[in-house]
């Protein structure tokens, strides 16, 4: 595992409804834009007003679909995941989007988030003698919506979303309609965008929309049903949003890409301006800044200019080395963090170095980073990271580890400093953190200060349902 040290990424959903476009293609290029939020799986399926065709597999989009696979997916509505599993282990039953026939025609859903409550509506489903396929949260969702009553999918998606806990952005496909869904909270990010040839898209992040041509219009807001399917976007507010909003701070921090926009405001100017706080928090006597890319970069450059320190590369990354199935050999995989960066000696020989990331989890990639920068000949290394310490575990889909797993759970700072060999170690403060946001409220930041918007109920391990079925 060559970056266990990041918390991982959640899922990635796409949906579109392009009654003059190759539907499917679109999707497979929106799913590729998205790629960064999961690589366990992927999956696509299209309507075109009859029938309900999919396709999904283990691995990355482009190994899951090829011309061939696309070819005969005719049609104008479709859905897309990319995932990482959060609820469910990483095994094929678990790929979305899932798909079923109801008494109402097909029925498809892409998920991304958690239902905190999954276990108790599982139980529920089985107690009524109906059968589950796989482990995922996301099936026991769209089980509930087959069920569903209502006179029509926005009454039944209405309906259930009331009995839902936790986070949730969905994409939901019928056989004459495509949904956008998102929960109360507005945990994870979901945006619509408008399509030149007609129609309209949703994706998790504005960038898979500008990938696929389409001009952003707005963010689903939280506790909305937003129909694709006609000429103009149909809006249902499905449920109250909740008094205190908990958007996912770490979107800004890690998790989006940098030409994304996140409750309106640009991922890569708050990620410069994480940067810039973070210079007047810890400031430090050195030669150079350098980023642990890919995220850290704008970061870096925010400390740079805030710091008068010059910022140049120290790392190179080799950004598919994630990407092949080709086990390293034993030697190579006790280098671990070598085999995906490499250092520029000449930049860093004799100077002080100021290193910028976006986050430690589990203590494992920093360590490694430090020895590197060392033996090319830093003189002293000093890191600075754009986040708080992550003390507590996400509930709400991402993967960030249990508390035993988390190092700021078990050490201090200066634990955690010479643990990594560290000259210095310096976390971004809460306030800093959303100094650099700019909003004091409506975001979540419960792995770092221990504030959950709601009772949760920590589950053993995210593929606990894993009982039976192997």
């Amino acid at each position: 595992m060559m970056h266990a040290d990041k918390p991982r990424e959640e899922c990635g959903v796409v949906g579109i409804y392009a009654p003059s476009d190759d539907v499917a293609r679109l999707t497979f290029f929106g799913l590729h834009a998205l790629q960064h939020r999961g690589q366990e799986a992927a999956g696509i399926a299209v309507s075109d007003g009859d029938r309900v065709r999919l396709q999904k597999s283990t691995g990355l989009v482009t190994a899951a679909f090829t011309e061939q696979k696309l070819a005969p997916m005719k049609g104008f509505f479709s859905i897309g995941h990319t995932r990482y599993s959060t609820t469910g282990s990483s095994v094929a039953r678990n790929a979305q989007p899932f798909l079923v026939e109801t008494r109402y025609g097909p029925l498809a859903v892409s998920h991304n988030g958690n239902l905190t409550n999954a276990g108790e509506l599982r139980d529920n489903l089985l107690q009524r003698g109906i059968g589950l396929a796989s482990s995922s949260d996301s099936e026991v969702m769209i089980l509930m919506l087959a069920g569903a009553d209502g006179a029509t999918w926005e009454e039944r998606i209405s309906n259930t979303m009331a009995r839902w806990e936790g986070a949730f952005s969905l994409t939901v496909l019928t056989r004459n309609n495509v949904y956008a869904v998102r929960d109360r909270w507005g945990y994870r990010p979901l945006s619509v965008g408008q399509l030149s040839g007609g129609g309209h898209a949703a994706a998790s992040e504005t960038g898979a929309l500008n990938t696929i041509g389409c001009r952003c219009v707005r963010e689903v807001e939280p506790g909305e049903i937003i129909a694709l399917g006609h000429p103009a976007l149909r809006v249902i507010q499905a449920v109250p949003p909740a008094d205190e909003l908990a958007r996912c701070v770490f979107e800004h921090v890690y998790f989006s890409r940098p030409d994304s926009f996140w409750d309106g405001m640009s991922v890569h100017a708050v990620r410069q301006r994480l940067g810039k706080e973070l210079a007047r928090e810890a400031s430090v006597v050195a030669d150079l800044v350098i980023a642990v890319p890919d995220s850290g970069v704008p970061a870096a450059i925010g400390y740079s200019r805030a710091s008068g320190i010059e910022f140049n590369d120290g790392f190179i990354k080799n950004r598919y080395i994630g990407r092949t199935f080709i086990e390293p050999t034993p030697s190579l995989r006790r280098q671990g963090v070598a085999l995906k960066f490499n250092v520029l000696g000449e930049n860093l020989r004799g100077k002080r170095i100021v290193v910028i990331d976006d986050s430690i989890v589990r203590g494992t990639t920093a360590g490694p980073l430090v020895k590197m920068l060392r033996d090319a000949g830093a003189a002293e290394v000093h890191v600075r990271i754009t986040c708080p310490p992550i003390r507590h575990p996400c509930f709400m889909g991402v993967d960030m580890g249990t508390c035993e797993e988390l190092i700021a759970y078990r050490m201090s700072v200066e634990e955690i400093r010479a643990h990594i060999g560290a000259n210095s170690l310096s976390f971004l403060s809460l306030e800093g953190m959303m100094r650099a946001v700019g909003r004091e409220r409506g975001y979540c930041h419960a792995c770092f200060s221990g504030e959950y918007q709601f009772e949760v109920m920590p589950r053993a391990r995210k593929d606990e349902f894993e009982v039976a079925i192997v």
